[in-house]
């Protein structure tokens, strides 16, 4: 078999350097980030009762956890630091995965910049003036203002870093103790939300597509697989104990905003947290809850800015008509070209997002037939390298194949589908794009 073809092309050796906390911990920091505290008003204004919406929650964990098994083969099999990008090439070939990559810096990559900086807005609209475009307004100058960061080559340091995660992870402990065990000041938990019989299927589906992009990243474990010091048979249990770490946290979140405010008040609300703490403790709870989610969004947003212009700057390398992107500035250590193309997309996305309904919903549209789609081909890759590349040692087999990757694939489908019908134009905007990059993929490779 040709191992490790993708290192060898880009000359990365990965170290064996990450022990299996430090990779669980890494799929923890990348997945729970600051749409927990947006999503559950999507989620809320979409749910029939309280029921169905820590049932769909919980159903999230249960899709998530079927998906791992399926990365879980892949990555113990074939451990690369080309990740996603690398099962496809050798499931679909070249073209293939040139269509995934175009896909994430046109699509995935920056419409999560976007969603993130959508959230910060969304706080700080809360926070200092909420008029109507307020939110739009903040989101495009935090986007422009991390971008000029990173091309003048001046990241957050590690100290930083970790200070910030700190605070994300004590806002996270703060909400869920606060809303179990702190009665409100003003009781809006018996407040039913009426639901209409004739929009329940659909919302429904809108309601899964968001949670479901909320428990997204985990598949970026994928790009760790060939560092663990014991070796890549022992991702399915990295990926299985995380995926369960964070659908307990992902409950507790939820439950604790139930008790605070009922499910109303988190429909109504576009930034939930905030709206518990001013409920239990008042405007200085709001207030301090508020700007620890927004350096939460922050930190999420500048990781998310650093490792996608990473991606542009691989695309230009390897396609000769989008050199530019791979140009890199050794001064700054920086690809400034892949950096500002990145900036000025996610920006066209936040104008697109400011004239819809909700900015940050838009996004979310925007991103979900695209992620689907190719969640499916990493489901049906799992099914093609057992045929071509069936003499590969697997340290771990999916348990009941051929079931597990075809209720994965299943499930993948029905989203997609979801996610055309029910999302709009946000998603035809995707898709437009991604049919586009398939041409251009026809030009030269």
């Amino acid at each position: 078999m040709k191992e490790n073809t993708f290192e060898k092309r880009t000359g990365t050796v990965p170290k064996r350097s990450l022990q299996l906390i430090d990779a669980i911990v890494l799929i923890l920091g990348i997945v729970i980030g600051v749409g927990i505290f947006r999503t559950p008003q999507v989620v809320a204004v979409n749910s029939p009762n309280e029921y169905w919406f820590l049932g769909i929650w919980a159903a999230g964990g249960f899709l998530s956890l079927i998906g791992t098994l399926c990365y879980a083969e892949l990555c113990s099999a074939f451990p690369s630091v080309g990740g996603d990008y690398h099962f496809l090439k050798m499931a679909f070939g070249k073209r293939f995965s040139f269509l995934y990559a175009w896909a994430r810096i046109t699509v995935i990559q920056t419409g999560s910049i976007a969603m993130l900086a959508y959230i910060a807005g969304d706080y700080l609209s809360r926070l200092i003036h909420p008029a109507t475009f307020s939110s739009p307004c903040f989101a495009a100058v935090i986007v422009l203002l991390l971008t000029f960061i990173n091309v003048l080559g001046i990241q957050f340091g590690t100290g930083t870093q970790k200070l910030l995660t700190i605070l994300q992870m004590a806002g996270i402990l703060i909400i869920i103790v606060v809303g179990i065990f702190v009665e409100p000041i003003i009781d809006t938990r018996r407040v039913e939300m009426p639901v209409t019989e004739s929009s329940a299927t659909g919302s429904l589906s809108l309601a899964f597509i968001f949670v479901l992009l909320t428990f997204g990243g985990w598949n970026e474990a994928a790009y760790v697989s060939s560092e663990l010091k014991t070796g890549s048979r022992k991702m399915a249990f990295v990926m299985i104990t995380s995926i369960l770490l964070i659908t307990l946290i992902y409950l507790l979140i939820n439950l604790s905003f139930l008790n605070a405010l009922g499910l109303k008040r988190i429909g109504d609300s576009d930034a939930v947290g905030m709206e518990m703490m001013k409920q239990t403790f008042g405007k200085k709870g709001a207030v301090l809850i508020g700007i620890l989610i927004i350096l939460s969004a922050l930190t999420s947003l500048n990781t998310t800015i650093f490792t996608g212009s990473r991606s542009g700057y691989a695309l230009g390398k390897d396609f000769t008509p989008l050199a530019f992107l791979g140009k890199w500035n050794a001064e700054k250590s920086a690809p400034i070209n892949s950096l500002l193309l990145q900036g000025a997309i996610a920006i066209l996305l936040i104008c697109f997002g400011a004239f819809m309904r909700d900015g940050f919903e838009a996004m979310v549209n925007f991103t979900a037939p695209v992620f689907w789609f190719f969640f499916f081909c990493i489901g049906l890759s799992v099914m093609v390298l057992r045929k071509k590349m069936r003499d590969v040692t697997r340290p771990f087999k999916i348990p009941l194949y051929p079931v597990t990757p075809i209720l994965f694939m299943g499930s993948c489908l029905y989203m997609l589908y979801a996610s055309l019908t029910v999302t709009g134009l946000g998603a035809l905007l995707g898709v437009i794009i991604l049919l586009a990059g398939w041409t251009v993929s026809a030009i030269r490779l």
